[in-house]
């Protein structure tokens, strides 16, 4: 089953039945919403220098965040 398939949309068609509008549940608009949101912050944050996982937990332990 593929993603489009699992919102289970419902089509508003037009008189030549012409798809003009789509109908979710909410459930599935909110998620949608939530993964665009991610994607958008990713997309932001591309150009991001990064850290290894071992200098992340320095950090966090320097910073009290992780126990030492």
């Amino acid at each position: 089953m593929n993603a489009v398939s699992q919102l289970r949309p419902k089509f508003i068609v037009d008189g030549k039945g012409r798809k003009k509008a789509v109908v979710i549940s909410f459930a599935a608009y909110e998620k949608l919403m939530e993964d665009l949101a991610d994607l958008a912050a990713a997309a932001e944050r591309r150009a991001e220098q990064t850290i290894s996982h071992e200098q992340l937990l320095k950090d966090l332990k320097d910073d009290g965040i992780l126990p030492a």
